[in-house]
């Protein structure tokens, strides 16, 4: 995929420090079944209680800073858990009518990902009865202009500019057996700064990996929630 450049990335300074921004998030409702009939008829079928498999994907060709990825076609899935970890587990686990949480392993995941019912064949072979499937959009924004996915960014000439970094988490719960969507979750968190702070790519990284955790954090509580709902309406 070929970078984007902003006008204010000055790369032709020697010596400047610089910083490529990650590849974009995925829409989930993009990545559904494309036959809108099909996904009408599609009706819940959870056994409680549940057990969970959870993947993170991300748009085809996104490449992590740290870690690595599985799959082309529309959409990638992120295979190293960089965000999710036991704590999460754990508190999942500690969800009403919850049997057990478990990460899709690359091993069952197909090389060629075409749609969310890629997952679910993936998630069946687990005997799993919930695919919970998120996603991460973070954006840069300097003096209000917004910095595209894989873009390289020139650190030293931004100087006493106003530097945001936005992160929103979003998620859906999915049935297995039908790719009913029970319900889905948000959640954002951003951190402003002057440039100053933006003195090194390990800085910038340290800003986006601090909104990502944040807002990651935040989509599990609205997901306990969502979640809870579920069980009320289906348990």
């Amino acid at each position: 995929m070929k970078k984007s450049i902003p006008v204010f990335c000055l790369l032709m300074l020697a010596g400047c420090a610089h910083y490529e921004t990650p590849g974009g998030a995925v829409s989930l409702t993009g990545i559904e079944s494309h036959d809108v009939r099909e996904l009408f008829t599609r009706e819940a079928a959870v056994r409680f209680p549940a057990n969970i498999a959870v993947a993170r994907v991300q748009a085809a060709g996104y490449i992590p800073r740290h870690g690595s990825t599985h799959g082309t076609g529309a959409f990638t899935v992120l295979t190293t858990r960089e965000y999710i970890l036991e704590d999460e587990y754990g508190s999942m686990k500690r969800w009403p009518s919850v049997r057990g949480v478990a990460p899709l392993s690359r091993l069952l995941i197909p090389s060629n990902l075409t749609s969310l019912d890629d997952l679910r064949r993936s998630s069946a072979a687990l005997k799993t009865d919930i695919l919970l499937v998120f996603t991460i959009d973070t954006k840069f924004r300097v003096d209000g202009k917004s910095i595209g996915p894989m873009s390289v960014v020139s650190l030293g000439w931004l100087r006493d500019r106003e530097t945001v970094v936005s992160s929103t988490a979003s998620a859906a719960i999915i049935d297995v057996r039908t790719g009913f969507v029970y319900g889905v979750a948000e959640a954002t968190a951003d951190e402003t700064n002057q440039a100053s702070a933006w003195s090194s790519s390990s800085k910038v990284d340290q800003s986006r990996k601090k909104t990502e955790a944040k807002a990651f954090d935040d989509l599990i509580s609205e997901l306990e929630r969502t979640w809870i709902n579920v069980v009320v309406e289906h348990g």
